[in-house]
């Protein structure tokens, strides 16, 4: 932001005139002190972070040469500095009607503004800033620029700038990261992988990139890849700690206990107790029907967070699992009260009323569950199954026709008419949209098996599976 380098304020009467004004600080005269020696005091004080001596400073210089602007200049940053953002834009608004529009006052004011939040003035600021600044400085103010961009939620403007940024500076780590956090916004997944992946080809050795990108493919849910990108972030710098947290959730989700918690033990060594990181270790060992470790994790989590939904979860599907569904109610209920919203939690509670039957609370809480998230395939399949347990199958399939027409989107829809079709005996309106399902993604329609696996034997169903 300087015209000089720092090294030039170092040099000549600087560290004389320094003791010079700490004197005068402490009540002596200061005297006088002909301007280029001022600024490059208050420039050095500013510098080192000493905001507050440069407000003062400054005010004594003006006294000594009231017209001097860049004093004044100096004076807004010293404002900037000690928080006081109002005077600093005050300050800066008189030098702009006095017709000093240079780089730097447009640079400070922006970054003022960037301060107070106001990001619409920020951008108007850094745009003026760029039409003034030198080549080599643009990157770095595009930057800026972007990120008042992304504070407004205008990603394609950010993205924007930000290809300008890396234009005029390909080496740009923070504006690769910008870019890939602009297209995670926007649910480009995949695009935001391609951007890290290119800046990996010509930066190899960027732990943070390989954790970035292990971070983007986690987002598709390509656990495998993510954690290719995350064994090499560790292979470069073995002792950052997020990356084993994160590593930790890939290896929970592929069903690799072990591995998940030796992740989640080093992200504790390297960071310290972290509630979630005890939750997900409790997890790990309760997949692992180690109940006892599991009970002794989610119990330190919630020591740590007593509010913690996750422990009091835990806790309760620990209980519910070792035949004690009543106590681990209670426990569930805890959770459900603390996390209103989380349908996964609501989904377990109602799951726990149906295994003591009682099915009324059960419907009460799978209705709310769905309400939440629609999308929750296997709360979905429970419902149903509920409905047609305990009141009638063409009940089941009435609820269904119902939720699908404000679900339309919901692929699990399909599979569970099917099963329900081929219980009421409409064989061939089943075998036709098995047929279907099968034609849009085959995949996807083999979960037919998982949802019924009687009809593995059914013979009309293997045969359009084969």
């Amino acid at each position: 932001m300087f015209d000089d380098e720092e090294e030039e304020y170092n040099d000549g009467n600087v560290h004389e005139d320094l003791k010079r004004f700490d004197a005068f600080l402490s009540g002596r005269e200061m005297g006088f002190l002909d301007s280029d020696r001022w600024e490059a005091l208050i420039d050095h004080l500013i510098i080192a972070g000493h905001y507050q001596k440069a407000l003062l400073a400054s005010e004594e210089a003006l006294t000594q040469f009231s017209y001097n602007e860049l004093f004044k200049l100096r004076r807004a940053q010293a404002f900037s500095g000690v928080g006081k953002l109002k005077e600093a834009v005050k300050l800066l608004t008189e030098l702009e009607r006095m017709g000093m529009v240079s780089f730097e006052l447009l640079l400070t004011k922006a970054s003022v503004f960037s301060q107070l939040k106001d990001s619409n003035n920020a951008i108007k600021y850094f745009r003026a800033a760029l039409n003034e600044a030198e080549i080599e400085d643009r990157d770095e103010i595009y930057l800026d620029l972007a990120v008042e961009y992304e504070n407004v939620g205008k990603w394609r403007a950010a993205l924007d700038v930000l290809k300008e940024a890396i234009k005029k500076n390909p080496h740009n780590e923070g504006a690769i990261y910008e870019i890939a956090f602009c297209y995670d916004q926007l649910g480009e997944y995949e695009k935001s992988i391609e951007c890290y992946s290119d800046f990996i080809d010509e930066n190899p050795y960027s732990f943070t990139a390989w954790y970035n990108l292990g971070n983007a493919y986690l987002k598709i849910e390509d656990y495998e890849q993510a954690i290719w990108a995350y064994d090499y972030c560790i292979i470069i710098n073995d002792d950052f700690g997020p990356v084993y947290f994160n590593l930790g959730n890939a290896y929970l989700t592929l069903e690799k206990y072990t591995k998940a918690i030796e992740s989640f033990e080093t992200s504790i060594r390297l960071d310290g107790d972290d509630p979630m990181a005890y939750c997900y270790v409790g997890e790990s060992y309760e997949q692992l029907e180690q109940y006892d470790l599991a009970k002794h994790y989610y119990q330190r989590s919630l020591e740590l967070e007593p509010l913690l939904p996750e422990g009091w979860l835990g806790l309760g599907i620990v209980e519910d699992l070792e035949g004690r569904t009543k106590e681990g109610l209670v426990l569930l209920q805890k959770a459900a009260e603390l996390a209103p919203d989380n349908s996964g939690i609501i989904h377990v509670l109602a799951g726990a009323y149906e295994k003591l039957e009682q099915f009324e609370l059960a419907t009460d809480y799978y209705q709310i569950a769905l309400g939440l998230d629609p999308t929750d395939s296997e709360c979905l399949m429970n419902f149903v199954n509920l409905i047609g347990e305990t009141s009638s199958l063409a009940e089941a399939k009435s609820f269904l026709d119902a939720f699908e027409e404000t679900n339309p989107n919901n692929d699990y829809i399909p599979l569970l008419k099917i099963n329900l079709w081929w219980k009421l005996g409409e064989k061939k309106g089943a075998l036709e949209l098995f047929k279907q399902c099968l034609e849009r993604d085959r995949d996807d329609a083999l979960v037919l098996f998982e949802i019924n696996p009687v009809l593995k034997n059914v013979a009309e169903f293997v045969l359009l599976a084969d």
